[in-house]
């Protein structure tokens, strides 16, 4: 079982208080770090200024980037499921004849 701890997390210059399990804690430091490098980011390329309009911009490239990877992930799984039948009706080929 997890023990609870109690953290903030600054992002786009404001502190959030969270109970989170310890195991979390990594993570989400992490995470609001990326955010925050982000937010440079995108301030510094686009000259945005409003925090809402940044973390919109933010929140639609995480949210992109893990439907990408689900959408790698599918196609991969079809290739391999693709490939495992295919050596399966070899090897029934084989062991018919």
């Amino acid at each position: 079982m997890s023990n609870k701890l109690k953290i903030k997390l600054s992002i786009a210059n404001r502190v959030y208080p969270l109970t989170i399990d310890s195991n979390q804690e990594e993570g989400l430091r992490k995470a609001a770090k990326n955010i925050d490098l982000m937010i440079k980011q995108f301030e510094q390329s686009y000259s945005v200024r409003d925090k809402q309009d940044v973390l919109a911009m933010c929140a639609l490239q995480f949210a992109s980037q893990m439907e990408q990877k689900t959408i790698d992930k599918d196609i991969k799984n079809e290739i391999v499921e693709e490939k495992l039948g295919a050596l399966n009706k070899m090897l029934q080929n084989y062991l018919d004849s």
